[in-house]
């Protein structure tokens, strides 16, 4: 088994972690924040934009059964990857897009899927999702882990309501 990392920043974590979770390969799906220069922020500290970290999930996965390129794959869909001030309804530096890459092979596949990405015409504004190096990542407070498990009807409306599931219809057809 190769269990390797994965971390996405693609808005409120939230949204983030229903279409990797139960998914044969991955063995984790982790609500939480990174890219920042405060140890151990909390929730509120974030949201404040004043520690430079961004909302994100970590992904535990086994490379043998769903590999990085599927991750990105799958990654792109759940973002507007032309958005560089947040994404959707939730605005401001914490809610922005960033693909943390934990080594040298994860920098190259999601540089070239980036690329692929802007090549395609797909979007007729650049793609604004940073390519950066993993950093310290900090879990989420328990009430965000797996929250469209615990708070299904809040989940969806705030789906819908925020104008992500009608951006991912549109662009990438139906989804989770």
């Amino acid at each position: 088994m190769a269990t390797k990392y994965a971390t996405f920043a693609g808005g409120c974590f939230w949204c983030m972690v229903k279409p990797f979770d139960e998914t044969p390969g991955i063995e984790a799906v982790i609500s939480g924040y990174t890219g920042g220069h405060v140890e151990n922020p909390t929730y509120e500290q974030v949201c404040s934009e004043t520690t430079g970290h961004l909302e994100a999930v970590q992904i535990v996965y086994d490379d043998d059964v769903y590999s990085y390129e599927q991750l990105l794959a799958t990654f792109w869909t759940l973002i507007d990857p032309t958005d560089a001030g947040g994404q959707f309804y939730d605005r401001g530096e914490s809610y922005t897009t960033a693909i943390f890459y934990h080594d040298e092979e994860q920098r190259q596949l999601a540089e070239q899927s980036k690329a692929d990405l802007a090549a395609s015409g797909k979007f007729d504004k650049p793609i604004a999702v940073k390519i950066l190096p993993a950093s310290t990542f900090y879990p989420a407070e328990t009430y965000h882990q797996h929250y469209y498990k615990k708070n299904p009807t809040h989940y969806e409306r705030y789906s819908v309501g925020s104008g992500r599931k009608a951006f991912q219809e549109q662009h990438w057809g139906h989804r989770k």
